[in-house]
């Protein structure tokens, strides 16, 4: 059984093979040789570290032992892709997923982890829970102004995907990262509103 592409990226080629996914990043022609290599091994490397250290807080694939310093390996988690299915549910089940989602960002920031692709491309729903998978640009810096980011860019992904309840779901995800830590959540919640108002003055 040959492998299958799921996707293909600027980053990175995700195949599906024999029930593991395989995450390999892509050599970029204009760098040179082995710098590019050096380039490649770091940021496998640190995504690597992300996801382990992101499943033994939530919901994540645990990559596996991989021999290649270009490729991350990690179980296959089936479920609803939520930019495909979250739409379909009922208002109240789309609430409660934001808000476990909402919980689950919040455990995340709490340890000092950012996704940074933070969109429900990048979440899967699964017998009532939720997997949040790619931290392709996550870090472990854990500043206000990232976690702020990682929110605002949620956020923009309800309000493009998921607009008819877009305000309704995002205070279920406030919601539930409050639950995590209140005063830590209204920092970051300070940092978004600032985050956001930048963004007015840049159009």
């Amino acid at each position: 059984m040959t492998k299958k592409i799921l996707s293909q990226g600027a980053e990175a080629i995700i195949y599906l093979d024999k029930g593991k996914i395989i995450k390999k990043r892509v050599s970029k022609e204009y760098r040179i040789k082995e710098l590019d290599k050096k380039i490649i091994k770091r940021r496998t490397k640190a995504e690597t570290k992300i996801l382990k250290k992101a499943s033994e807080i939530i919901n994540s694939p645990f990559p596996e032992f991989s021999k290649n310093e270009d490729t991350i390996l990690m179980p296959l988690i089936k479920g609803d892709k939520l930019s495909k299915e979250l739409n379909n549910y009922s208002l109240n089940k789309q609430k409660a997923i934001t808000k476990k989602i909402g919980k689950s960002i919040g455990l995340l920031h709490k340890e000092g982890i950012i996704h940074g692709d933070l969109t429900t491309s990048n979440i899967i729903f699964r017998n009532n829970e939720i997997y949040v998978i790619d931290f392709g640009l996550g870090s472990l810096n854990g500043k206000y102004e990232e976690k702020g980011v990682d929110i605002h860019l949620f956020k923009e992904a309800l309000e493009s995907k998921h607009f008819e309840n877009s305000k309704k779901l995002f205070e279920s995800f406030k919601s539930g990262y409050e639950s995590i830590d209140k005063n830590e959540s209204n920092k970051v919640f300070e940092r978004l509103k600032a985050i956001e108002k930048r963004g007015r003055y840049r159009h």
